[in-house]
């Protein structure tokens, strides 16, 4: 009995510290092992409602994930191919829930439900973080400004809001190394869904990567500056695509194929930060990532300028023609970017791809994958240092994230702060390995 009363207590310092918060998957497994009252209200407060019907709720934690379902029928859970643990019911309701522990880390998976014989619900984008996506025990981090606002003369009075971070190991008489991130604000929170700075951190202490600060930007705002030729571009293309000003200004940075984007960042922002902090100078030295438009916007730098950045990290690249022939001045679209890496002059610089099966089409601008694996024949055809990870995930962060670690310890393998200059070749195993094939998965065989 004093074992039951205490095991109770522990349960209900749970449920209270946590109570204000959404519990983890370790902490709603904790409840599920203890047959807790208290499991129920800990379900309902840590998924919504709808994801509870549509039977996409999940939480993870690492290796360690929760499932929860409305089903009036109990469902099986299906994790990748394989299926997951029993489903258990939540007594006087139709809400069925399992623990499960996926062991392959670093990675992304997918799961769904079988209920009644039927698939049901279900996610493509798992993404189950490994170690290095938290912050370890001992590992010293350091510090995140506060947002500062950038007013653009190279476009006409934009505003951009971005973020520095200072790893603790940086000293103003040692030059950092640079890694710049697209949309950064949806990156620099250490327990959002991607998990960036914990990386950084933990790579730094682990000596897998330089000293670097980390530049995390948003896209800019042009609302306050109407009549500037800046602004009647971006209204025009919003107009015409029946898109807001915000996400066409995002566009007209991210997805135009030119210099413009890249001397704002070399010409305004990282000046600014150059004047507050001690960065190297060397292509080398300095990196770029982002996701979907900020994709191709962070290869579309290195390409621009690669005096200024040489690896790149791109997540399911908007390598599709969205700023087609919008600028006259700037006719080539993102479609053209798989050409020009095989008819143009070779750029020094070294490129992780990332995209999934899944990811989207659009009727106005082609195919996502398509677009990814044309580029990465293009890179592979051409002879660049380049890795293409590939998954079945859809339009969404999960597979980047998850794999960000590995990302970053390759994009910087080899890395030697004595220098300022090296010329990439394609890695031995990767050279070893053909151009990528196409099989149609999708349709019956005929």
């Amino acid at each position: 009995m004093h074992i039951r009363k205490s095991a109770f207590a522990t349960i209900l310092l749970i449920t209270s510290a946590f109570g204000a918060e959404k519990m983890t998957a370790p902490q709603l497994s904790a409840l599920a092992k203890s047959s807790s009252a208290g499991l129920r209200g800990a379900i309902t407060d840590a998924f919504d409602a709808k994801d509870l019907k549509a039977g996409t709720a999940w939480s993870g934690h690492g290796p360690d994930f929760f499932f929860a379902i409305e089903s009036a029928s109990k469902p099986v859970l299906m994790i990748d191919t394989a299926p997951g643990p029993e489903m258990h019911q939540l007594a006087g309701t139709d809400i069925w829930y399992a623990a499960a522990i996926i062991h392959q880390v670093g990675k992304l998976h997918a799961f769904h439900y079988v209920v009644d014989g039927a698939d049901f619900g279900g996610r493509l984008d798992l993404p189950a973080f490994g170690p290095l996506s938290y912050l370890q025990p001992g590992v010293p981090s350091g510090t995140l400004s506060d947002k500062i606002t950038h007013t653009s003369k190279i476009y006409d009075g934009m505003k951009s809001d971005y973020w520095i971070y200072v790893p603790a190991q940086y000293k103003a008489n040692a030059p950092a190394a640079l890694f710049v991130v697209q949309d950064g604000s949806g990156y620099s929170k250490r327990d959002g869904n991607n998990p960036v700075l914990n990386v950084v951190d933990n790579l730094i202490a682990r000596k897998k990567i330089p000293v670097m600060i980390v530049v995390f930007i948003n896209p800019g705002d042009i609302t306050d500056s109407p009549g500037t030729p800046t602004y009647n571009f971006v209204k025009a293309y919003g107009d015409k695509w029946h898109r807001t000003l915000r996400d066409s200004m995002r566009s007209t940075l991210y997805d135009t194929v030119s210099e413009r984007y890249p001397r704002f960042l070399r010409d305004e922002i990282l000046a600014d930060v150059g004047a507050k902090y001690n960065l190297r100078k060397d292509a080398y030295s300095r990196s770029i990532t982002g996701l979907s438009s900020g994709g191709i916007c962070a290869f579309n730098a290195a390409w621009q300028m690669p005096d200024q950045f040489s690896r790149v990290i791109t997540w399911i690249g908007t390598y599709t023609s969205i700023q087609w022939k919008e600028d006259p001045k700037n006719p080539d679209g993102g479609q053209d970017f798989p050409e020009k890496v095989l008819r143009e002059p070779k750029q020094n610089i070294r490129v992780w791809l990332a995209d999934g099966s899944e990811d989207q089409e659009n009727k106005n601008y082609g195919s996502w994958p398509l677009a990814n694996i044309r580029m990465a024949n293009a890179l592979k055809l051409a002879g660049y240092d380049f890795h293409f990870s590939f998954s079945k995930g859809t339009h969404n962060s999960g597979h980047g994230a998850a794999e960000f670690p590995q990302e970053m310890i390759w994009l910087w393998r080899d890395y030697d702060a004595a220098k300022t200059e090296q010329t990439y070749e394609m890695d031995a195993a990767e050279k070893a390995k053909p151009l990528f094939r196409v099989a149609i998965v999708n349709r019956d065989a005929e």
